[in-house]
């Protein structure tokens, strides 16, 4: 495929992130990079390292969060870093503060309707492809077709190109015993009727598989993960709303043509007007570091940026306002800190519950005196 007949020098490209990587379009892109210079490539999530330091000789790379292989190009120094809240991205496409001229999507085999599903994410893809000129396409026979927001048809894509590859996963694995120790603390904050936010990373994951025993949950959340998996097959979780599908084989076959998983945009599942209709809302997320004050740092480590404003504080806000709702932020002990080595992702006016391994530091109400006192408790000892 020559790509160069689609894609012109100095446009802006955005692709499906993570598990909804289109690698193969990737992949010919950042081979043929030499064709369309100065074409600028807007990324999510990299777990894939299909774009590599070495390819911004021609690209220009931009990314929203330091995740995956994110965090070897921005070391190299040649990933630019949009720190905003996922709640903002779609407008900022739309009004070409992102540039989406190009839009390559990973997408599954049509139905009997003709109709393509975007298989794995819709999120910002779907203000892309509403802003976009070009649209470009990879059909993987390994990619359910599931309930996105945006479906497709034929005439809709410049280029199909057809592939047979799984999907990039994250297996993240059966929860350790310090993850363990951090859901029990969690675990108790969550009522039953909650509908859940779980971010990104272990954490939230083990948090889902404390929930056994509770009753009519439901998920609103920019990305679901296999914990969710077992909690809707038993009729705990009844539905999800989310911008992404982030796992493994599993997760995506149980969102194969099942209505009670619905890929949205970020317009609707950041959207402030509609989290504010969500009782017992529940945010649930890690972080980098949190300070004794209960800052949160969830964007650098070590001088290395890894992570991302990310749709948290969106998330967080709605929970802080949702009757019966609570922000959980978890992170291991260790981490909690006296000084953030870090940005402020989240500020403290927006803290809610912290959880260690340690317990649980309820900040709502507190003084700065008592958040001290009592973020102490649930630090590392010593």
């Amino acid at each position: 495929m020559e790509l160069a007949r689609h894609i012109k020098p100095g446009d802006g490209v955005i692709f499906g992130q993570a598990c909804a990587e289109p690698r193969t379009l990737v992949e010919a892109l950042v081979a043929q990079r030499a064709s369309i210079p100065g074409a600028s490539l807007f990324m999510g999530v990299n777990w894939s390292g299909t774009v590599k330091p070495e390819h911004a000789d021609h690209l220009r790379l931009s990314a929203y969060c330091g995740s995956g292989h994110n965090r070897a190009l921005s070391d190299a120094g040649v990933l630019d870093i949009h720190p905003h809240p996922y709640s903002q991205l779609a407008g900022l496409i739309r009004a070409r503060k992102i540039r989406a001229d190009v839009v390559m999507v990973q997408v599954s085999p049509p139905n009997a309707q003709g109709e393509y599903s975007l298989g794995l994410a819709a999120e910002y893809l779907v203000p892309a492809l509403a802003s976009c000129r070009t649209v470009l396409g990879e059909v993987n026979d390994q990619v359910p077709w599931t309930h996105s927001e945006k479906l497709l048809r034929k005439e809709d894509f410049a280029l199909l190109v057809e592939s047979s590859r799984p999907p990039v996963a994250l297996p993240y694995g059966p929860p350790g015993d310090l993850e363990k120790a951090i859901a029990r603390h969690a675990a108790p904050f969550i009522p039953e009727g909650a509908t859940l936010e779980t971010g990104l990373g272990a954490l939230p994951d083990a948090v889902l598989g404390m929930l056994g025993d509770r009753k009519r949950l439901a998920i609103h959340s920019g990305s679901l993960g296999d914990g969710a998996v077992e909690l809707m097959e038993r009729g705990i979780v009844l539905q999800a709303n989310c911008g992404t599908l982030m796992g493994t084989h599993r997760l995506f076959e149980h969102a194969r043509e099942n209505p009670a998983v619905r890929l949205r945009s970020t317009e609707y599942t950041h959207n402030p007007r509609v989290l504010a209709t969500i009782e017992r809302m529940v945010a649930i997320n890690s972080a980098v570091e949190v300070d004794l004050t209960g800052q949160v740092n969830a964007e650098v480590a070590k001088g290395s940026y890894l992570g991302a404003v990310g749709g948290a504080l969106d998330f967080i806000r709605a929970a802080n306002q949702s009757a019966g709702g609570v922000s959980l932020m978890l992170l291991p002990a260790a981490r909690v800190v006296e000084k953030l080595q870090g940005p402020v992702s989240t500020p403290r006016s927006e803290a809610g519950i912290i959880v260690t391994e340690r317990g649980a530091a309820d900040l709502r109400g507190c003084t700065l005196r008592e958040r001290v006192a009592r973020m102490r408790a649930i630090a590392a000892a010593g």
